[in-house]
């Protein structure tokens, strides 16, 4: 486990980005391609004229802005060039103008007196880092790459201080008093950290490693992540596993590419039980957000990565990213609404704009057009 953690912190932390040359984008199957440009009109229709999405009329703007933007940045454009970029760009300044500066926010991406994002401002910080430090890369003007690069070496310096006691992050920062953690905004800081570090931004080690053993720590026996430790809190309790937050703990350390990660072989194990993949409707609580990262776990695992976890298995028992593509799309397919979005109902999300970000990025993963989802 001591090599595993090693690796995964070089990955996280330098590395990662060097290795990808085994790299391979791949067209989307013709039977997709409509329903994906579809899905992504929508999200351009859809966004306002400041650059920025919402949910459900203008909720939770910062983290809709920063998911809708890498929707589009998965089809290729970037924000100098291709369909989209145009909107990808406005959708960059918007983010950077909610730089915040000076005192205990400094660094935070976002607005913490929006009503919809005063006691969860932490999701937005996540995605928009995660947008704009994918971003980043591909800005030639010096004088905005410049300013993109402060914005990120403070957005990481403020998630660093944001982080609880216990290692991981809640939906406010440990600055402002609330020292708790919650998985599903851990999970969006260490992706966040990720994109960043791709960039070459530098992000301190001691965030990292303290990020995975509170994974570690949030671990079941049964192999499924609990929602919070907890102050205090040194072991997960059994029954309070999240399926949505395993899915999600997988993409941090199956990202990095360590196949034999035992914390990852026990995830897994829990997931292929409590997650159905048979394309079948079935809605399982936070679907969009339990298949976003499930999504990008199974797409790195590949049709082959089963039996490199678990050594020969029978074909019914083995996940692999085929199987789960030709049943989930399929699925969302057949649930697409005429102007392209998705249905957000029963309380499983947040609006349409949310669905359609996160469904059309799943169906965008064969491109591989940024590091921090590609094999």
């Amino acid at each position: 486990m001591k090599i595993a953690r090693a690796v995964l912190i070089v990955c996280l932390t330098g590395a990662f980005l060097a290795n990808f040359l085994s790299v391979r984008a791949e067209e989307l199957p013709p039977k997709y391609r409509d329903t994906v440009n579809k899905g992504l009109q929508y999200l351009v229709k859809n966004q306002f004229k400041d650059g920025h999405w919402g949910a459900n009329g203008d909720q939770y703007p910062v983290s809709m802005t920063g998911l809708a933007g890498m929707a589009l940045l998965m089809e290729g454009s970037t924000v100098r060039e291709g369909k989209y970029a145009k909107e990808i760009r406005r959708a960059a300044d918007w983010c950077m103008e909610r730089s915040m500066r000076g005192g205990n926010r400094d660094g935070l991406i976002g607005n913490p007196d929006h009503p919809t994002e005063t006691g969860r401002y932490m999701y937005g910080h996540g995605f928009a880092t995660l947008f704009l430090a994918s971003v980043y890369g591909d800005e030639e003007d010096r004088d905005r790459r410049e300013k993109l690069k402060d914005i990120l070496t403070r957005a990481v310096k403020y998630i660093g201080a944001a982080q609880s006691t216990q290692g991981g992050w809640f939906y406010t920062s440990k600055v402002d008093g609330h020292d708790q953690d919650e998985g599903s905004v851990t999970i969006t800081q260490v992706q966040a950290l990720r994109a960043c570090r791709n960039g070459g931004i530098p992000v301190p080690k001691a965030i990292i490693k303290k990020a995975y053993d509170y994974l570690k720590n949030s671990t079941t026996a049964r192999g499924g992540v609990v929602y919070s430790l907890g102050r205090g809190g040194a072991r997960a309790p059994v029954g309070g596993e999240r399926p949505a937050l395993t899915a999600a703990a997988i993409s941090c350390l199956f990202n990095a590419g360590e196949y034999k990660d035992e914390l990852c072989k026990k995830w897994f194990k829990y997931c292929r039980e409590a997650i159905p993949v048979n394309g079948g409707g079935v809605r399982i609580g936070h679907d969009e957000y339990t298949h976003y990262y499930y999504a990008q776990a199974l797409y790195i695992l590949g049709d082959d990565g089963w039996e490199k976890l678990f050594g020969p298995t029978p074909k019914d028992q083995r996940l692999t990213w085929s199987a789960y593509k030709d049943s989930f799309f399929d699925h969302l397919q057949r649930t697409q609404n005429n102007d392209g979005s998705w249905p957000s109902g029963g309380g499983f999300s947040v609006g349409a704009v949310y669905s359609t970000a996160v469904y059309t990025t799943i169906m965008q993963l064969d491109r591989a057009t940024l590091p921090i989802y590609q094999r």
